[in-house]
């Protein structure tokens, strides 16, 4: 049987078969409809690209506040769209490896100190322009400025100085930094014409397509570079990321054939999709998770001890089966799992409404704490809020909730209000995740978390030779984060997308959502 449906799915890629017929005969024979889209969406991909045609994805996370600046990408839309339109030096594939792009090859001094990297020639700007060292060393000089406000500003912090050696950049660092060829792949530090100090916002980068279509927090766009430097991406004549917040809305779009992908899909109704003609769920277990954020200088969450109280309060395993339904793992209040190398466990905390009291009775804080929510926060936001305020009743906490709009969460809501969920989609190495969100003086510091302890031993993990000595480091890192920082993080989702009848080329990817963001790029539409 499996035999048959695979030829005939392969009949339907090559447009000998009609795929209603092959429904048809796949429900004959008794063959589930979510495992017959398995077969078409192999079969198509096995055909190889086909090109042309307008690549559409349905993706949550936008705002008006959005910019081109890759310095400043945050949200999901914004994020899915600068990996169409410009590139980094480096670049980590489907299975953790670093991959040569916009640097052809780079080595290191015994000492980790001195980093030099060959940037490749005749790759053109979209301007016409060709990319050169200059390029490379003026935009790694634009993130390290703090007046940019760049994201990647806190992995670059370990940075001396950066020159020019013919077709080379050499980086003289102030320690060693072990991992920074994979700090080189931050989706923020995109190479731009002079680094992106004339015109940040241009949205000029050496990507497979160009910029068409800007309209922050509702449609972006692009059309193929004719120029582009590649062959194995970039097959669609043009993309476009329509920006819809709301979740039915989102698989309504992708129903109607008005999109071609969507990411974020809630996982309660994914039994419900797998029963859609057409639909194939993209679910892969990765570094993303979710979390509910406190300020560490705001009261009342300025107390460590109301922080521990809250902590105690969450029923992790709960949310991973009634929000995830099991598409997920249970997170410990730091933001790294089994997924990352150096991962080591820590004892796990559990749901303890005892502890929870006592630490909420020591910090004397009294009355209700007002938790503002929105699905736009991550799929099911507002039903895990509505869980974890039950949990903590049970402690005598009372979690008061304000539901805010979609529309404009990320702006108005989001590292404004001192207790709010929040979202992100992990790094590649544990260094990259806690200098991101969890330094001092990271842009992106979400719980405005100020230890110097931690900052001292991160930077130490950063030069750390010896991996085990390393792999300690970042033990002890993740235990004072779990112990004294702002971030409840109950659970790790899987990165849950889906796809239309006609796309081909999907590849799962663990380092993010979207094929880690290049699902538009490297996949097709079939025939």
């Amino acid at each position: 049987m499996n035999d048959e449906m695979r030829f005939l799915s392969v009949r339907v890629a090559k447009g000998k078969l009609s795929r209603r017929a092959f429904l048809g005969r796949a429900a004959a024979l008794g063959v589930s409809t979510a495992l017959a889209n398995n077969l078409l969406a192999t079969a198509a991909s096995a055909e190889g690209p086909v090109k042309g045609g307008l690549l559409r994805a349905g993706s949550p996370g936008g705002s008006a506040a959005d910019s081109l600046d890759p310095a400043l990408v945050g949200g999901s839309a914004p994020f899915l769209f600068v990996r169409q339109w410009a590139e980094q030096l480096v670049q980590i594939d489907s299975k953790g490896e670093l991959q040569p792009a916009l640097a052809e090859e780079w080595g290191a001094s015994k000492d980790a100190k001195i980093w030099t990297f060959k940037i490749r020639k005749g790759v053109q700007f979209h301007n016409g322009k060709e990319m050169t060292p200059a390029d490379v060393l003026a935009t790694m000089e634009r993130h390290s400025d703090e007046k940019s406000k760049s994201a990647a500003l806190g992995i670059m912090q370990s940075i001396d100085k950066i020159a020019v050696d013919g077709q080379n950049v050499v980086f003289t660092l102030k320690d060693s930094v072990v991992d920074l060829p994979f700090l080189m792949d931050d989706y923020h530090l995109m190479i731009q014409p002079n680094g992106g100090k004339d015109n940040p916002i241009g949205g000029i980068g050496t990507g497979p397509y160009k910029v068409t279509v800007n309209e922050a927090g509702v449609r972006l766009g692009g059309e193929k570079f004719a120029g582009y430097w590649r062959s194995d991406r970039g097959f669609a004549d043009e993309i476009e990321i329509i920006v819809i917040n709301d979740a039915t809305a989102r698989m309504t779009a992708l129903q109607s054939g008005q999109v071609h992908m969507i990411r974020a899909i809630e996982p309660k109704v994914i039994e419900l999709i797998k029963h859609i003609p057409g639909i194939t769920i993209r679910n892969v277990a990765g570094k993303g998770y979710y979390t509910f954020n406190m300020h560490c200088d705001t009261a009342p969450f300025d107390n460590n001890d109301l922080r521990l109280s809250l902590k105690y309060a969450i029923n992790r395993e709960e949310m991973v089966q009634k929000i995830l339904m099991g598409y997920g793992s249970v997170g410990n209040d730091t933001p790294i799992n089994k997924v990352y190398q150096l991962f080591s466990e820590m004892e796990q905390r559990t749901y303890d409404p005892d502890k929870a009291a006592f630490h909420y009775k020591k910090s004397g804080h009294d009355g209700s704490v007002l938790l503002h929510v929105s699905d736009a926060a991550f799929p099911g936001a507002v039903d895990a809020a509505q869980l974890y305020q039950a949990s903590a009743a049970n402690a005598g906490i009372k979690l008061e909730l304000k539901r805010e709009p979609a529309d404009g969460y990320w702006s108005e809501v989001w590292d404004k209000q001192p207790f709010c969920p929040s979202y992100w989609g992990g790094r590649p190495t544990q260094n990259l995740m806690y200098s991101t969100v969890y330094y001092s003086k990271a842009v992106y510091n979400e719980t405005n978390f100020f230890n110097e302890k931690f900052d001292k031993m991160l930077l130490e993990a950063r030069g750390e030779l010896d991996p085990v000595k390393r792999k300690k480091l970042y033990f002890d890192i993740g235990t004072i984060l779990r112990d004294e920082g702002g971030a409840i993080i109950p659970m790790f989702n899987d990165f849950i997308d889906a796809t239309g009848p006609k796309v081909g080329g999907w590849e799962n990817d663990s380092n993010g959502e979207m094929m880690n963001g290049y699902a538009l790029s490297k996949c097709w539409l079939q025939a």
